[in-house]
């Protein structure tokens, strides 16, 4: 009895270290910053909504579920191959489920509710927003800054990215980050704003990962 409770305790505390070590960093969150102002030597490209995405993963006790959500517009500029400023919308009404079957009744339902008052109130708030307020390069990494609006809050978020300028197009690919959606007011199923959830609760850390292509204009 005593190996198989050793056993059981092992394995459970392998799977935490691995949950750990695999989960993605979160971005660093901050109070919001003045946007970046464009100068005169700038270049300017305008996205391509049907060319971006960003991909998003939400975790709870018994799994996690993905999807996507697409962009509304956008545009940015950059001066000596380094952002120099931008911004984009974020069509919330897009929210999309890709880890369930679409002509599920699952499907539906978790769509339903995260687009819901209870998670993300498309309705209410039909876009999100980011606006660049910083580009610098950190501990080898290249960090893209700005104040990210979901609902009715709006934070700084700073995230490592990978920037290319080829010919009359631009791409800016993060890699994987976490935020904490408490932080934006997304209450549903938050341990941050109930304490009665047992194991009924579901993550605050979700993961995002942004693939935007723009064009020169």
């Amino acid at each position: 009895m005593k190996t198989r409770f050793l056993t059981i305790l092992t394995l459970a505390l392998a799977l935490t270290f691995t949950n750990c070590k695999d989960k993605a960093q979160e971005a660093e969150t901050t109070e919001v910053e003045q946007a970046a102002e464009v100068t005169e030597v700038s270049t300017k490209y305008v996205v391509d909504t049907e060319a971006s995405t960003i991909m998003w993963k939400g975790f709870k006790p018994t799994g996690s579920h993905t999807g996507t959500i697409k962009l509304e517009s956008g545009v940015f500029t950059t001066n000596d191959e380094a952002i120099e400023s931008g911004s984009f919308l974020i069509d919330m009404k897009s929210l999309y489920v890709t880890d369930l079957a679409e002509d599920t009744e699952d499907h539906g339902k978790l769509t339903g509710h995260l687009k819901s008052p209870d998670f993300f109130d498309v309705e209410a708030f039909p876009a999100s927003a980011f606006e660049v307020t910083g580009f610098k390069t950190e501990n080898g990494k290249t960090m893209l800054s700005g104040n990210l609006k979901m609902k009715d809050v709006e934070n700084n978020i700073s995230i490592p990215v990978n920037v290319k300028e080829n010919n009359d197009s631009l791409t800016i690919t993060s890699e994987t980050f976490t935020v904490d959606r408490s932080k934006w007011n997304v209450k549903y199923g938050s341990k941050s704003f109930f304490d009665d959830l047992g194991d009924k609760f579901i993550n605050d850390d979700m993961e995002l990962q942004i693939t935007i292509t723009a064009n020169k204009a």
